[in-house]
């Protein structure tokens, strides 16, 4: 379990770069990959401390790795938490931090303009497990978000920015309401990133990120992370969290919420009993190639941003281009919003529809010659997708619009290279259309 140190106080630009680690004398300067599945105790009763959670240390890689928890530090001294886990994927991390809370019986409010995959798993996969959600436009009015809970509601979840649709959540409208309700808000921050947006400070209460994307921004692992910020009073609101606040008979009888305190109570419940459950373990290796990525983030976010911009304005420039949106874009009606989250940049993300729909929208992609058609976002190397045709294609045509992901749109990810040669392939695969 990573957790918070004094790297916090410094600047974003410095946690990338040295958070989560500190070698002593003779120590590697690179974070270790500690590549083993176990490790050894002198007596049983070393190890029973371990298992009673009692002490703090290794016995198994499924739950804990010193790799894996070196690097959740990092990201949590980034986001400004006071502990962190990774996992295996970005879904991993979404299900692991609404199931932490929301059991059976249970209901989350969530923005309807979140990931493709992130709806599945929140409409169909938990509603399997008799959780329900009411999904909610994230331009809602205050009124009608307090409309959407329900005495059983455990969570509120969002996107800092939504990924396909670049919606900007208004974070402390949904933050407000959440608390208000007595539960906390989740927001994936996975486009963004801390480097452009830091959930907590606007009353965010849990993080989440695919780590795939620009925090490894290098198509090298999958990797999901979580982060919690230790400000939710769990015990304040103990007939809610049951899990949290009431004795774990499969651990011992932990009260998670006080034994560990607001600050470690979430994150050692998902590690001591969801990841010992479902094994959504992150390797060390990946973990490593994170870490690699991390140490530049700060440096790469503003290119993507710079190289966004300019390929987002050419493209309100198009004819054969119907719509551009991009939170950057003063046309953009997020763009408030973003000046507000996002002052420095948003991410490197551009969503456009292109005349003539979805035969026209694959056409175009088929003639771009730098721009690689990926089931991926937020690469070093530029990329796109037509998410109704891949990603949302489970979507029914009312839940893409609800999503804000309409037939026609393609998503363009501005990778690191050079701006006018993105905006020079995009001119000549929009004249083959």
């Amino acid at each position: 379990m990573g957790k918070e140190n004094t790297m916090s106080e410094y600047h974003i630009e410095t946690t990338c770069v040295q958070g989560g680690y500190t070698p002593g004398n003779g120590e590697p300067r690179q974070i270790p990959i500690v590549q083993s599945t176990t490790f050894k105790y002198a007596t049983s009763g070393d190890m029973g401390k371990l298992f009673d959670l009692e002490a703090e240390g290794y016995f198994y890689s499924r739950l804990q790795n010193p790799t894996c928890d070196r690097v959740a530090a990092k990201i949590c001294q980034m986001e400004g938490g006071t502990a962190a886990m990774l996992l295996s994927s970005g879904q991993a991390a979404s299900f692991f931090a609404t199931f932490n809370i929301c059991e059976t019986g249970g209901h989350m409010i969530s923005s309807s303009s979140i990931y493709g995959g992130t709806y599945n798993l929140f409409a169909v996969t938990m509603k399997k497990m008799g959780i329900d959600v009411t999904f909610v436009s994230p331009d809602c009015s205050r009124a009608e978000l307090d409309a959407a809970f329900r005495p059983n509601t455990k969570l509120v979840f969002g996107e800092t920015i939504a990924n396909p649709a670049l919606t900007v959540l208004d974070i402390e409208k949904f933050a407000g309401a959440a608390h208000d309700h007595g539960v906390p808000l989740i927001i994936d921050n996975t486009l963004a990133t801390p480097v452009n947006c830091r959930p907590i400070q606007w009353g965010a209460d849990i993080v989440t990120h695919s780590t795939t994307k620009y925090m490894d921004g290098h198509g090298s692992a999958v990797g999901g992370c979580i982060v919690d910020s230790g400000r939710f009073d769990w015990l304040a609101h103990a007939d809610k969290f049951p899990g949290l606040c009431t004795p774990d008979e499969s651990y011992h009888g932990i009260t998670y919420a006080q034994r560990f305190g607001q600050g470690g109570a979430f994150i050692t419940k998902a590690t001591a009993q969801l990841m010992r459950d479902f094994g959504s373990t992150p390797s060390p290796q990946s973990a490593y190639l994170l870490n690699l990525g991390l140490e530049s983030l700060h440096v790469r976010m503003k290119r993507h941003c710079e190289n966004a911009q300019a390929v987002a304005e050419f493209l309100e420039s198009c004819e054969k281009v119907t719509w551009v949106e991009y939170p950057g874009l003063p046309s953009s009606r997020y763009y408030a919003l973003a000046q507000k989250y996002l002052p420095n940049g948003s991410c490197g993300v551009v969503s456009f529809g292109i005349r003539g729909g979805r035969k026209a929208a694959e056409e175009f992609m088929r003639h771009l010659r730098i721009a690689a058609i990926e089931t991926h976002v937020a690469d070093a190397r530029s990329c796109c997708l037509h998410p109704a045709s891949s990603t949302h294609r489970q979507m029914t045509d009312q839940e893409l619009e609800a999503a804000g992901v309409p037939g026609d749109l393609v998503r363009f990810s501005c990778g690191l290279e050079n701006a006018q040669d993105l905006i020079g392939d995009i001119a000549q695969a929009l004249d083959k259309i």
